[in-house]
């Protein structure tokens, strides 16, 4: 009737020294540190990003190392027994972006100093280099991108091509300003109210044009013009990533990352506002509709949804191919989302379905390609976002009564949320079913996020690098001979 085992999982200990030295102990934290919080400001997840640094520590015989992160900070410490000084480390992360092209070469770099330690002085100047490299596009490259994902998603909701040529000005406005609020210092709250204000102007230009009797405006609706730049600037937030780090354990970045959603959007909601009672008040009011309807033509709706992944994918910095093969996921991801909704699938399920698909093919050709999985996934994901349904609970909450927007717009806007959990959860699904795959065949193994379980004997190490969940990195499960293992009650 004994147990042969602990009942939970063994959680590891520090029981001896490592050997490193006080000097190059601390070069390994400074190193690791650097990687981290480069990775956690182009876009990584707080999962990576930890995985990360206990790859470069465990590489250096550093075993005894703990990390800590959240959303605006990276904590690295070390600890060397009861009879020396641990080494505790934090570093502020001062501005997030989405830069696949420098994502992928720290991995990339990351991945060939675990296989091929040197020198921790030279990896240092190796990874400063990495972070200071040119990105790969001109800033009008990236405007003209922004623009571009605007018009498609005027013509997704179904706007003309005169609405969508107007759409594609307006972006352009929208992202050349934002980028001059951003080089002032202008917080990213402020810099939403004027984002939003701007198609609201426009809208409101449009009605004061068709009041005047201008030929050629009176089939456009203001509605869509607010809408296609709202929804731009919804693309941008990280509504996914709070999902993913909910998912995968990291509930204080999860929330932070949501908690930034919602003072972004509430941004967007004062910018409207204030451009609405303007024009009230000069006698040019403007009803905007919470509510917008894809455009029935189908081949269309697949075409505009593999311009908006393509055009993501540069805006983020994505390579040529990587951006390619995100409007060709893109595009199957809208056939698998429209064909499932057919069928009677309700919107979230398919979602999260076509979502699946999207993280499970690419994975496999990512791969096969020397790819990013996660630059291509994100922006195929991208024409899928609840953007519409963002755009439609703020309109209620600013253009009904007070009473009756609230209680109107919040449902919609916790929809919104759980489509957008929905498809962090299917293309984290997708991705792991290819890993086991992919894993089959090469004869590793998957791990599962660092830190979430440990090995049932510590003092086995792999032979062979373990592929993590998410295809980008391979993390730790073992963390060698210099820790035994305890047992803990409970569940």
């Amino acid at each position: 009737m004994r147990p042969s085992g602990p009942p939970t999982d063994e959680i590891l200990v520090w029981t001896s020294p490592d050997g490193v030295d006080r000097k190059t102990a601390q070069a390994v934290i400074d190193l690791a540190m650097r990687a981290g919080v480069a990775l956690l400001s182009t876009g990584a997840s707080a999962a990576d990003v930890t995985g990360t640094v206990l790859m470069l520590t465990d590489a250096y015989r550093l075993r005894s190392v703990h990390v800590d992160v959240n959303y605006t900070s990276v904590t690295v410490s070390y600890h060397r027994g009861p009879d020396a000084d641990p080494m505790t480390v934090m570093r502020i992360v001062r501005f997030r972006v989405q830069d696949y092209t420098r994502l992928e070469r720290l991995r990339t770099l990351v991945v060939d100093l675990v296989a091929h330690p040197v020198d921790p002085e030279e990896a240092r100047v190796r990874i400063d280099g990495v972070i200071g490299a040119p990105h790969p596009y001109r800033r009008w490259v990236v405007t003209a991108a922004g623009a571009t994902l605007a018009a498609a998603v005027a013509a997704l909701i179904g706007a003309g091509w005169l609405m969508s040529v107007a759409t594609f000005v307006s972006a352009w406005f929208i992202s050349r300003v934002l980028d001059w609020l951003g080089r002032l210092g202008v917080a990213a709250f402020f810099a939403q109210i004027v984002g939003s204000a701007i198609p609201t102007v426009a809208a409101t230009l449009v009605v004061v044009a068709q009041s005047k009797g201008v030929a050629g405006l009176g089939h456009v609706s203001p509605s869509l013009i607010v809408a296609a730049g709202i929804v731009m600037l919804l693309s941008g937030l990280s509504v996914v990533g709070s999902a993913e780090d909910a998912l995968s354990g990291y509930y204080v970045t999860a929330v932070a990352r949501a908690f930034e959603v919602i003072v972004l959007s509430l941004g967007i909601a004062i910018g409207i506002s204030v451009v609405l009672a303007v024009g009230q008040r000069l006698g040019y009011p403007i009803a905007i509709t919470p509510f917008t309807r894809l455009t029935d033509d189908l081949v269309v709706q697949v075409v505009c949804a593999a311009v908006i992944s393509a055009a993501f994918a540069v805006m983020a910095y994505s390579n040529g191919r990587a951006a390619t093969l995100a409007g060709l996921a893109g595009a199957a991801g809208w056939v698998a989302l429209a064909v499932m909704e057919d069928v009677g699938v309700g919107s979230t399920t398919a979602s999260a379905g076509a979502a699946l698909v999207i993280g499970f093919t690419v994975r496999l050709l990512a791969r096969r390609l020397d790819l990013s999985a996660m630059a291509v996934t994100t922006g195929a994901i991208v024409p899928m976002l609840p953007g519409r349904a963002v755009y439609q609970g703020i309109s209620q909450v600013v253009s009904e009564p007070e009473g009756a927007g609230i209680s109107a717009g919040l449902p919609t806007l916790v929809g919104a949320f759980g489509q957008g959990l929905a498809l962090a959860a299917g293309v984290s699904l997708g991705t792991y079913f290819a890993g086991l795959l992919l894993a089959r065949r090469t004869g590793q193994r998957l791990s599962v996020a660092a830190g979430a379980t440990v090995p049932r004997d510590p003092k086995r190490r792999p032979r062979h690098p373990v592929l993590s969940d998410s295809g980008e990195l391979p993390s730790l499960t073992t963390r060698g001979d210099a820790r035994s293992a305890v047992t803990r009650r409970g569940g």
